[in-house]
C-alpha cells in the first residue's frame, strides 16, 4: 500500500524523537533530508537558476515551497533540524532551521560569506564542515570539543555524522575528526578509498578496488552488506541505523540493517541515480525522470511516496566542462539550462559491462592484525617502560620516607581542605551513568567528552587559561590590624557580602588595598559555618591555588571566634553590579558585546582551571555574577570559595550532598537529586551567560504579571527558535555583523550549559573554546576567511 509521506514519514520522525535517535549525516548533494521535521529539499533542474524547493512531510498537504527562488546553488546538506545550501559561486552558504518554521516558509540565514571559495559542504549534528575549492583545507563552523578550527590537506568526499567529520585524503586514506572517531577511522586504515559517507555512528565507502567498506557501530546490522562483487555499488546512503546502496548495473537500491536487520529492496525494480538518508528516512533520485521517491526504514510499514518536487538535478552544475575528469553527465546541458554541465561520477566509467555474479560472496577482507613480531616488540617496550616506572616508584618511596617529603604538614591549619559533612551525611562519590543519550539540547561534547583527551590538549588548555602555580603561604594578620585597615569595620567601608560573611574594603599599613571578608557572629551563622566549613574551605583552596582568573588570597585571621579572609582588592567590583546597577545608574564599561563576552571568557578560564588542573577537581558550587569580580584592568576573576568542595578523583562521578548555593543559578540535578558534579558549575555559568546576554537577573519579576521568572525560562524559547536578538540587552544595542555570530555562539553555548541533565552539558574546555571563538569573531580574527554572520545551527542539535 502506498501511503502519503505525511502519514508514513511523520510517524517515523516522531518515533525517531521518542527513541532519542540523534541526527544522521550530511554530505554534499543536490538532495537533502532533515529527518527531525521530515523535510526534504532539492536543487531544481531545467531553469537558469538552480534554486531550492522543499517539502515538509509533516504538513497536511504535500505542497512544495521555495526557499531560494532567486539564487543558484551548487549543493545542499541536511541534519536533524536544518538544511544548508552552498551557493553556486562557493563564496557563501546559507542554512535554515526546518523544525521551528511555519508549514509554508523557512527563514534562511547566511552562515558564511567571504573571499574563500568552498566546494563541498557537510552538516553534522552540531557542526558544519566545508572543503575549499582548491582542496587545500577543511574548515568547521559550530564545532565543539574534538574539532580543529581548520585543517590543511587535500581532501575530497567530505561527510559528517553525529559528532564527527570524515574525508578521503589525496593518498586514499581516511581522516576523521571529532570525539571518539578512532573506531571509524581504524576501519579504513588498510584501504585506499575513493568515497566515504557517514551515518549517525557508522561510515561506509567504496575503495579503489571497488569494494564496499564499512566501520563503526553495528548495533542493527548496518555494517553487514549483502554479498557483492567489486564495483557493484555506486551511491551509498547511511541513516541512523541502516545503510542503502545503488547497484550500478541496474540502479536498484538495496538496504540492510534497521529495525529487522538483514537486506531488503525497498523500491523493487525502480532505478535510481543516487540515494540520500537521514535518521530513518531514505530518498532517491529516479533515473527515469529525476523525481524524488522516499521511504521509511520500518519494514513492517514500508511505504513509498513520490514527492511533488520538480525535477531535481542529478549532480551539481559547473560552468567548466574541462573540470569534469570523467566527462559530462548525459543531457546535463539541458538539466542546467545551458548555464553549465554536470560532471559524471568517475566510478561510473569503470563499472562492469554486464551484471556481476552475486555468488560466491566477496566481502571486504578483515583488516590484518599486527604481526606477532610487532606484538613481541610492543611487549618488550612495555616491559622496559614498566620496569623503569617500577624502579622510579621504589626510589620515590625511599626518598619520601627518608626526607619526610610525603608527610602531611600543617600550614595555617588548612593546606588540604577539610570537608565537614556534619548534618549532610557522607560526601562520598558515586559513579554516575554517562550514556550517550540526548535531549532537546544535546551537549556539544555529550557524555563522551572525557573520552577524546589527547596528551597535548591539557598543555594547550593550560596555555590558553593563563599562568597558574601553587601560591606562597598566606599571611596571618591580627584582628586589630584588620580592624584598623577597615576603620573598625565601619559601614562606609562595606562593599558586599560573601557565602559566610560581610566584605569590607581596607588598606594595609604598607599601602596595599585589600578586600576583607569577616564571618558574622551569632548562633545561626555559627551553625551554618559548622555545617559548611566555609572559612576553612575557602582558606584551604585559595592557599594552594593561583590563577590569573581566580581571586588572589592575601592572608587570613583566626582569633577566638573571629574568622577573616584577606584578598586582593577588585577595584571594579562585581559583574552583577554592572549588569544590574542600583538607582538606575548605567554601567559605562559593559556597553559592548565584545567586552561582555571577554568577561565570560575570563570567568570560564578560571572555572576550567578548577575542574581540569586541581587534583581532585574543585567544584565551586556558587557560580553567579556577583562572584565574578573585575580588577583594575577589567580582568574577571572567580571569587568566594566558601562553598567549594573537592569533587570525585576521576571527575566522572558525583557527590551526594545537601544542596547549597544561590537560587536561580543552582543545578536542577543538584537541587532536586542532591547529585553534585563539576557540571553543576557549568549550569551556573550558563545562567551567567544568559544574564550577560539579556541584562536580566537570574530571577526577575515579569513585566506583564509581576510573577518571578527565571532568565532560563525567559531566554531559552527565543534562542531555540533562532530569535536570539529578541532577548538581547537593549542597553548594548543590536550586535554588528561580526558580533552577531559571536553573540549567537554564546547564546547557543549557554543553552547547552543549562541542560537539565548534567551529562548533556559541555565540559569547561569546550566552553572556553567556544568563548575564545566568539571573542575572535568580535575582533575580526576570521577576516581572512570572510565575514561570518548569523548561524543556523540551533541548540536542538542540527
Amino acid at each position: 500500500m502506498r501511503l502519503s509521506l505525511a502519514d508514513a514519514l511523520a510517524v517515523t520522525a516522531a518515533l525517531t524523537i521518542l527513541l532519542d535517535f540523534a541526527c544522521a549525516t550530511g554530505s554534499a548533494s543536490t538532495l537533502a533530508i532533515s529527518h527531525g521535521s521530515a523535510t526534504v529539499c532539492g536543487v531544481l533542474s531545467g531553469a537558469s537558476l538552480q534554486s531550492i524547493q522543499c517539502v515538509r512531510a509533516g504538513s497536511t498537504s504535500l505542497v512544495p515551497f521555495s526557499v531560494f527562488p532567486n539564487a543558484s546553488f551548487l549543493s545542499i546538506s541536511g541534519g536533524r533540524d536544518s538544511v544548508c545550501g552552498l551557493r553556486a559561486d562557493g563564496a557563501s552558504f546559507f542554512c535554515w532551521n526546518t523544525a521551528n518554521s511555519s508549514s509554508s516558509t523557512f527563514a534562511p540565514r547566511r552562515v558564511y560569506e567571504g573571499s574563500v571559495v568552498f566546494e563541498e559542504l557537510a552538516v553534522g549534528d552540531l557542526h558544519i564542515a566545508a572543503v575549499d575549492r582548491n582542496r587545500t583545507f577543511i574548515e568547521w563552523w559550530r564545532a565543539y570539543g574534538g574539532f580543529p578550527s581548520n585543517i590543511s590537506g587535500s581532501y575530497r568526499s567530505l561527510t559528517s555524522g553525529r559528532g564527527f567529520t570524515c574525508a578521503v585524503n589525496s593518498n586514499g586514506s581516511v581522516r576523521c575528526w571529532g570525539p571518539s572517531v578512532g573506531e571509524i577511522e581504524d576501519a579504513f586504515a588498510n584501504y585506499s578509498m575513493s568515497t566515504i559517507v557517514a551515518g549517525e555512528s557508522h561510515a561506509c565507502g567504496i575503495d579503489t578496488a571497488g569494494r564496499l567498506i564499512c566501520g563503526g557501530s553495528n548495533n542493527s546490522g548496518q555494517l553487514s552488506p549483502p554479498s557483492s562483487s567489486a564495483f557493484e555499488f555506486g551511491s551509498v546512503a547511511l541513516g541512523s541505523n541502516h545503510t542503502c546502496a545503488v547497484r550500478k548495473f541496474n540502479g536498484v537500491v538495496v538496504c540492510w540493517g534497521g529495525d529487522a536487520g538483514g537486506e531488503y529492496t525497498p523500491a523493487n525494480t525502480t532505478a535510481f541515480v543516487f540515494v540520500v538518508a537521514d535518521g530513518n528516512i531514505t530518498c532517491g533520485l529516479t533515473t527515469e525522470n529525476y523525481t524524488v521517491l522516499c521511504w521509511g526504514s520500518n519494514r513492517s510499514e514500508l511505504a513509498l511516496t513520490t514527492l511533488p518536487l520538480p525535477r531535481v538535478l542529478p549532480g551539481a552544475c559547473t560552468s567548466n566542462e574541462s573540470s569534469c575528469d570523467c566527462g559530462p553527465f548525459p543531457d546535463s546541458g539541458t538539466l542546467c539550462s545551458g548555464s553549465g554541465v554536470i560532471c559524471r561520477r568517475c566510478d561510473d566509467r569503470i563499472q562492469p559491462s554486464s551484471p556481476p555474479s552475486l555468488s560466491p560472496p566477496q566481502l571486504p577482507p578483515t583488516p590484518p592484525r599486527a604481526s606477532s613480531k610487532r606484538t613481541s616488540k610492543g611487549r618488550l617496550v612495555f616491559g622496559i617502560i614498566g620496569s623503569v616506572g617500577a624502579f622510579a616508584g621504589v626510589c620515590s618511596i625511599i626518598y619520601c620516607t627518608w626526607f619526610g617529603v610525603c608527610r602531611h604538614k600543617k600550614v595555617h591549619n588548612s593546606v588540604q581542605p577539610t570537608i565537614a559533612a556534619a548534618g549532610n551525611g557522607a560526601s562520598h562519590a558515586h559513579s554516575s551513568a554517562t550514556g550517550a543519550g540526548s535531549s532537546l539540547f544535546t551537549s556539544p561534547s555529550g557524555s563522551q567528552s572525557r573520552g577524546f583527551w589527547r596528551q597535548g590538549s591539557r598543555v594547550m588548555t593550560r596555555q590558553r587559561s593563563g599562568p597558574s602555580s601553587f601560591k606562597d603561604r598566606a599571611e596571618e594578620f591580627s584582628f586589630a590590624e584588620l580592624a584598623v585597615a577597615t576603620k573598625d569595620f565601619s559601614s562606609e567601608t562595606k562593599i558586599g557580602a560573601g557565602s559566610f560573611g560581610t566584605v569590607y574594603r581596607g588598606k594595609l599599613p604598607d599601602g596595599r588595598e585589600v578586600a576583607i571578608k569577616r564571618s558574622e557572629t551569632g548562633p545561626r551563622t555559627k551553625k551554618f559555618q559548622e555545617k559548611e566549613s566555609a572559612f576553612q574551605s575557602e582558606l584551604a583552596f585559595l592557599s594552594r591555588l593561583h590563577h590569573k582568573h581566580l581571586v588572589a588570597l592575601v592572608g587570613y585571621c583566626e582569633e577566638g571566634e573571629e574568622r577573616l579572609l584577606v584578598y586582593d582588592y577588585m577595584k571594579n567590583g562585581a559583574l552583577y553590579d554592572h549588569l544590574h546597577p542600583k538607582n538606575g545608574d548605567e554601567s559605562t564599561f559593559l556597553n559592548s558585546w565584545k567586552i561582555r563576552i571577554k568577561v565570560l571568557l575570563d570567568a570560564a578560564r578560571g572555572i576550567e582551571y578548577l575542574h581540569n588542573y586541581a587534583v581532585p577537581p574543585i567544584i565551586h558550587r556558587d557560580i553567579k555574577s556577583s562572584n565574578i569580580l573585575l580588577d583594575a584592568n577589567w580582568v574577571a576573576r572567580v571569587s568566594d570559595f566558601g562553598l567549594s568542595l573537592m569533587g570525585p578523583e576521576s571527575g566522572a562521578g558525583h557527590l551526594s550532598m545537601r544542596a547549597a548555593g544561590t537560587v536561580g543559578y543552582m543545578d536542577p540535578e543538584y537541587y532536586g537529586m542532591h547529585h553534585l558534579t563539576v557540571k553543576s558549575d557549568v549550569y551556573g555559568l550558563g545562567v551567567v551567560m544568559l544574564e550577560v546576554l539579556t541584562g536580566k537577573r537570574a530571577i526577575f519579576k515579569d513585566a506583564e504579571d509581576g510573577n518571578p521568572t527565571s532568565v532560563v525560562d525567559y531566554a531559552l524559547p527565543c534562542i531555540v527558535a533562532g530569535e536570539v536578538r529578541k532577548v538581547l540587552d537593549e542597553r548594548v544595542g543590536q550586535p554588528a555583523l561580526q558580533e552577531a555570530e559571536a553573540v549567537e555562539l554564546v547564546a547557543y553555548t549557554a543553552v547547552h550549559c543549562v541542560n537539565l541533565e548534567g551529562k548533556n552539558r559541555p565540559n569547561m574546555t569546550d566552553i572556553v573554546a567556544n568563548l575564545e571563538s566568539a571573542v575572535a569573531l568580535c575582533e575580526g580574527s576570521f577576516e581572512s576567511h570572510g565575514n561570518i554572520s548569523s548561524p543556523c545551527i540551533s541548540p536542538s542539535g542540527d
